[in-house]
C-alpha cells in the first residue's frame, strides 16, 4: 500500500530579506548605465578630488622631470641647436648624419662586444653566488652585506679604484702580484685587446651584489619541499640546483637577463673615466659618441638623434625578447 508522503516548506522568517528571483540581475551591471555626470558625481563624493589633489604635486614633479625631458628631446631630435642660439628646423638630417658618422658602428660594435662579455662573465655570477650563500645558514648575513659592499661605493670612486689596480707599471695593484711571479707587467686598459674585457670586470664586480640579492631574495621563497625531496631522492647539491633551483629561480632570471642587457648597452661611466674612449677607440660607446656630440662638438640634435635611435633600438629589443621567452617563462 503507498504511503502518502506530505512536503512541509517552513515559511520565511518575519525579519529574512526577501530573496529576489533567480533571473534577477544584480543592481549596477546589466540595467541602466549610469551617465557620465551620475558617474562623476559618485566620483567627487567617494573622495575622488582629494586623491587628485593630494597626488597633484607628484604627478607635477613627475612630469617635469621624467616626462618633459623625453618631450623635449623629440623636438631637438629635428633641430640644430647648441642649446643657445635659435634653433632651426632640420627634419630628419640629424639622424642622417648620425647613420653617416663611421665612428657609430665602431660605437656599436664596442657597445654590443661590452654587452656579450658582460653577459657571459657578469650573469652567472650573481647566480652562483646566491645558490652559495643560501648554503651558508649561519654566515648568510654577513655574506651578503659582503656581497652587496661594492655597490654602496659611488661608481666614480670604484671606477677610479679599479683603475689604479690597471695601472701599467709595476706599481698597480695586477702588474705588482704579476711582478713577482716574473711575469711581465701588462696594459690593462692600454692593450686594444685588453681594455673591454678589463672594464667588464670592474662593473662586474662593482654591480653584482644588487642582482645576487635578488637571487637570494628569490631563492628563500622556494618551497623546502621541493629540496627535501630532491635529498631523500638522493641528489646531490648540483642536481637540486639544476633540477629545483633554476627552474624556480626561472622567471626571475629571464627578467634580470633583459635588465641586464638593456644595462649594458648603456654604459658609460666606466670607459669614459678609465679610457675615454681609448685606445685607438676601442672603448667608445654609444653614450660616449652621445655625449661627444653634445658636449665636445656642441651638436645636441645630433646626440638627441642617436639617444632616440638608441631607445627604439633597445625597446625592439625588449619586445623581441619578450615574444621569444613567453612560453618559456609562462611554462
Amino acid at each position: 500500500m503507498r504511503e502518502n508522503t506530505l512536503t512541509v516548506t517552513a515559511p520565511p522568517a518575519a525579519d529574512a530579506p526577501p530573496t529576489p528571483p533567480r533571473d534577477a540581475e544584480p543592481p549596477g551591471r546589466g540595467g541602466r548605465r549610469r551617465s557620465p555626470a551620475a558617474a562623476l558625481l559618485s566620483w567627487v563624493r567617494g573622495g575622488g578630488v582629494g586623491t587628485l589633489v593630494m597626488f597633484l604635486p607628484l604627478l607635477l614633479t613627475f612630469g617635469y622631470f621624467a616626462w618633459w625631458p623625453i618631450a623635449k628631446s623629440l623636438i631637438l631630435a629635428f633641430q640644430r641647436t647648441d642649446l643657445i642660439t635659435e634653433p632651426t628646423w632640420v627634419g630628419l638630417s640629424n639622424f642622417e648624419r648620425v647613420l653617416a658618422d663611421p665612428l657609430l658602428w665602431t660605437a656599436l660594435g664596442n657597445t654590443a662586444w661590452f654587452a656579450v662579455l658582460a653577459l657571459v662573465i657578469g650573469f652567472p655570477l650573481p647566480v652562483l653566488m646566491a645558490v652559495v650563500m643560501a648554503e651558508l645558514r649561519r654566515t648568510r648575513q654577513i655574506t651578503s652585506v659582503l656581497a652587496y659592499l661594492p655597490v654602496i661605493i659611488p661608481p666614480v670612486v670604484s671606477v677610479l679604484l679599479w683603475k689604479q689596480f690597471y695601472e701599467p707599471s709595476d706599481t698597480g695593484l695586477f702588474n705588482s702580484v704579476l711582478t713577482r711571479l716574473g711575469i711581465e707587467p701588462v696594459g690593462w686598459l692600454q692593450e686594444p685587446a685588453l681594455a673591454i674585457p678589463s672594464i667588464v670586470v670592474q662593473s662586474t664586480w662593482a654591480s653584482a651584489g644588487t642582482a645576487t640579492i635578488i637571487y637570494l631574495a628569490a631563492l628563500m621563497s622556494i618551497r623546502t619541499e621541493l629540496y627535501d625531496a630532491a635529498e631523500v631522492d638522493g641528489a646531490s647539491i648540483l642536481q637540486r640546483t639544476w633540477h629545483v633551483t633554476l627552474p624556480q629561480l626561472r622567471g626571475v632570471i629571464l627578467l634580470m637577463l633583459l635588465l641586464q642587457l638593456i644595462g649594458t648597452m648603456q654604459v658609460f661611466t666606466e670607459p669614459f673615466v678609465m679610457t675615454g674612449g681609448g685606445p685607438e677607440n676601442r672603448t667608445v660607446t654609444l653614450l660616449m659618441l652621445v655625449y661627444n656630440y653634445a658636449f665636445l662638438s656642441g651638436d645636441f640634435g645630433k646626440a638627441t638623434a642617436l639617444s632616440l635611435l638608441l631607445a627604439v633600438g633597445l625597446g625592439l629589443l625588449s619586445a623581441v625578447y619578450l615574444r621569444l621567452t613567453r612560453k618559456w617563462s609562462e611554462s
